[in-house]
């Protein structure tokens, strides 16, 4: 629990000056304190004290969190969980958290340095599907964001197009931004019954996921599709998922940008253990902030790194399940 403690500091800082140093000392931890990674590094046969760059590490499939109370302390420690949506009969992940005031605050801190101050926004929430479930990390991350906004005006929509519609047209007038965060399908939805226009203030942003309400469509088709609608020339993208407490953010058409405390990587979808720069694959990741659970993820997405550091999420792989949190096909 010190550990939690004495790392979580170095997040909260926002001053993380060497990744690599902070990645390997974490990966030492928990190839140590992870009973989960500690096995599938016994499994690989891969002794941690040889591991000296980030390219040698291994990435824990993310289908252990369906399986596997994926911890790097006692369970004891562990108070809080988040958990996936799934259709009928889909096994569902869950993380089990350290703090759940950590993660709230952290995501916070990772989109006020993209976004600026979240007291300029009016915060608008467009979650139904994740709203109609408990353990949504989404749905808690909107809820802090929609109360520390302090604006009267934000709030949560599930089905009620029309007042949705009315409150953007009440704040098309304000001086401050209007965020309007909603799962695609619903974006969607709205877009084909209302249209907007001169709302220099609104960003779209939309967090993926048909969730089999609508058929999958490719990423430009859909915000072209957005953009018309809503009379906006860029629709922004958030990229995240249960099993990480780190959020990346696309402010125009599907280029993310690393937060902080994440970084990406690109394996060969053929061999899980090959590197591939300039080309596309199977997306890797690092994320700092799960220092209580594990930090190394090889997930079921699809994407491109460019030369300048962001990234594409280009779709998902072959017989892998249709998930949210930025599931859109390129």
């Amino acid at each position: 629990m010190n550990y939690f403690k004495s790392f979580s500091e170095k997040i909260i800082s926002a001053k993380i000056d060497d990744f690599d140093a902070l990645a390997l000392e974490l990966f030492h931890f928990q190839s140590h304190n992870n009973p989960v990674y500690q096995r599938y590094l016994q499994a690989r046969g891969v002794r941690s004290a040889e591991v000296t760059s980030l390219e040698q590490i291994p990435f824990l499939p993310i289908s252990f969190f369906k399986t596997e109370k994926v911890i790097s302390q006692p369970e004891n420690n562990y108070h809080y969980w988040y958990s996936s949506s799934g259709t009928t009969g889909m096994q569902t992940s869950r993380h089990f958290i350290w703090s759940r005031e950590f993660y709230l605050k952290h995501s916070l801190r990772i989109f006020e340095s993209v976004y600026g101050s979240i007291r300029n926004f009016h915060v608008l929430a467009l979650l139904p599907s994740y709203l109609e479930r408990e353990g949504s990390s989404l749905v808690d991350m909107a809820s802090y964001f929609i109360q520390e906004s302090g604006s009267e005006h934000s709030g949560f929509y599930l089905y009620q197009q029309e007042d949705l519609h009315d409150k953007l047209i009440q704040l098309k007038a304000s001086s401050k931004k209007t965020l309007l965060l909603g799962v695609t399908f619903a974006l969607l939805d709205l877009a084909e019954k209302f249209t907007f226009s001169d709302f220099e203030n609104l960003i779209v942003m939309e967090t993926g996921g048909m969730k089999g309400r609508r058929k999958e469509m490719i990423r430009e088709e859909v915000h072209e599709k957005l953009k018309k609608a809503f009379g906006l020339s860029q629709i922004h993208s958030e990229y995240g998922m249960t099993e990480l407490l780190s959020q990346a953010y696309a402010p125009s058409d599907g280029i993310f940008r690393e937060s902080f405390t994440m970084r990406i990587l690109i394996r060969d979808t053929y061999d899980p253990f090959h590197w591939v720069k300039g080309n596309s694959g199977a997306i890797n990741v690092i994320d700092l902030a799960n220092f209580h659970s594990c930090a190394f993820l090889e997930t079921q997405d699809l994407g491109r790194k460019n030369e300048d550091g962001s990234f594409t999420v280009l779709g998902r792989m072959d017989n892998s399940e249709v998930r949210g949190c930025n599931l859109l096909i390129n």
